[in-house]
């Protein structure tokens, strides 16, 4: 009698996504209880952004050497976010090797299944054993408390003291507790609804060559059907809560607790039930106006490994991992864009907006700045798109504008720098101070026409008020100063 293994990795998926991280590996065990939990968990790292980078499968009653040999592939893998799926035994020496290998530092992020807490809750591990586990979140299955659980608890723990029983309580154990009662339960409703107790043999079992095998000794009991609808009907109250199924036979309703390992023990980071989700408030109080003020909080501070309170970024430059090579012209004008300092200093305004968005990405982006020209003359920019477009760089940086020709064969980020409109006049040397520096502007045959403009003026307006002003009569000198005068007056207007 257990929930679904889609309820739990559905917790674990809640937690990557409350973290951003987008890819993580998954450890597990070879097997039917591994591969269906982590095929699970596949369809469900979807929901929250993420997904599986790689799978490493252990087979059941793998060595130290075979989970060492395993250990020292993903030590060599980009994404630092591991998923533990497996049983105890081989759970706990996977993070001896990972221990060994330094793989419980900082940066690194390892989530444990319900197999970890139940581990905890079983046996006391010893000191070894705990270091190896410092920083790792698990799952815990939660149990409410109630009166009936809390008796059940107590007597047990009397019997391990008397050494009657050999390991401690779990949920597990509250579990199968529950189980033989529905079990019972059923049978009783069985009985009590006149059902018939009747075995029958099953033929199948006995050998293709016609002889039988033990197996053959089995019988199949007749109200098999009619018990097991019962059972899907069942609802009562157990240790563990209320007990009833769906149609699949699964345990309606999961809460799993979140715990992080932390010296001889763990703390309780928050819970997870599969009606609201992550939060540090107990799923029997939600709701509660006193604890109002911490409706919004996901989960309480984790204890990383390397006991770091960063959250980690949850990827690393992988060792053996392929550098991307990024081409960057090596020029000789306007160095504040792109200046190069002997063979690999790269640093200027391009430079540096490059490696800011690099920063941003959430995986890993290995990259060598590969220099293009030879830095006594500005490069050919157009062969230097020419080199992404033919693949000897992945990419190119610097003040490369943004043209026609070259936006057919390469893809262009947006632009983050603009020239805008500007206007190109020749230089002029020639000195522009000195007396008749205003003559300067316009050359003689301008000044020249502009003079005469003036003076076909000048004797028009005379022509027209010669006859009626008096202004323009008189000696002919006289006519003449006042139509030098006029054109003065116009001059200075104009």
């Amino acid at each position: 009698m257990t929930h679904s293994d889609l309820y739990e990795m559905t917790a674990v998926a809640a937690v990557i996504g409350i973290y951003d991280w987008k890819t993580v590996v998954a450890v597990y065990i070879d097997d039917d209880y591994g591969r269906n939990g982590i095929s699970a968990l596949s369809d469900v790292l979807g929901n929250v952004g993420a997904k599986i980078a790689y799978k490493a499968a252990l087979p059941p009653g793998a060595s130290k050497n075979e989970i060492g040999s395993v250990m020292v592939q993903l030590a060599l893998l980009e994404s630092r976010i591991f998923v533990v799926h497996m049983n105890p035994d081989a759970g706990l020496n996977l993070f001896s090797e990972a221990l060994y290998l330094g793989m419980l530092s900082n940066g690194y992020v390892w989530i444990a299944t319900d197999w970890l807490s139940s581990a905890l809750d079983t046996t006391t591990l010893d000191y070894d054993t705990m270091n190896s586990l410092q920083g790792v979140i698990s799952l815990r299955r939660h149990i409410p408390l109630s009166d009936q659980e809390h008796a059940f608890t107590v007597r047990w723990n009397n019997l391990y003291k008397s050494g009657s029983v050999d390991a401690r309580l779990n949920a597990f154990g509250l579990y199968a507790y529950d189980a033989v009662w529905a079990i019972a339960h059923s049978i009783d409703t069985f009985l009590s609804e006149g059902g018939n107790v009747s075995f029958t043999d099953y033929p199948q079992l006995s050998s293709a060559s016609g002889r039988k095998t033990e197996l053959a000794k089995l019988k199949v009991f007749g109200g098999g059907p009619q018990l097991q609808k019962i059972l899907l009907q069942t609802n009562f109250t157990g240790l563990t809560g209320p007990v009833n199924f769906d149609k699949n036979g699964d345990l309606l309703g999961s809460t799993f607790e979140i715990i992080n390992i932390v010296g001889t023990g763990y703390r309780k980071l928050g819970y997870w039930t599969n009606q609201s989700g992550l939060s540090v408030i107990p799923p029997a109080i939600r709701g509660s106006s006193s604890h109002a003020t911490h409706s919004g909080q996901k989960l309480y501070d984790v204890i990383w490994p390397g006991e770091n309170k960063l959250v980690p970024r949850g990827w690393a430059l992988p060792d053996n991992g392929k550098h991307l090579l990024i081409g960057v012209p090596r020029k000789v004008g306007f160095q504040e864009f792109v200046r190069i300092e002997g063979n690999k200093m790269m640093e200027g305004f391009c430079i540096d907006v490059f490696v800011a968005a690099v920063n941003l990405l959430p995986y890993a982006f290995p990259y060598t700045f590969v220099t293009f020209g030879d830095g006594h003359l500005n490069p050919d920019y157009d062969g230097l798109v020419q080199q992404v477009a033919s693949k000897k760089f992945d990419a190119a940086v610097g003040d490369i504008t943004i043209v026609t020709n070259r936006s057919k064969i390469v893809d262009f980020t947006q632009p983050y720098i603009e020239a805008g409109l500007a206007v190109v006049a020749p230089l002029q040397t020639r000195s522009s101070s000195g007396t008749w520096a205003f003559l300067q502007p316009f050359t003689l045959q301008m000044w020249c026409t502009t003079g005469a403009f003036f003076l076909v003026i000048g004797v028009v307006v005379w022509i027209l008020e010669h006859k009626t002003n008096p202004d323009f009569r008189g000696h002919p000198k006289k006519q003449a100063l006042t139509v030098l005068w006029y054109m003065k007056f116009e001059c200075f207007l104009w």
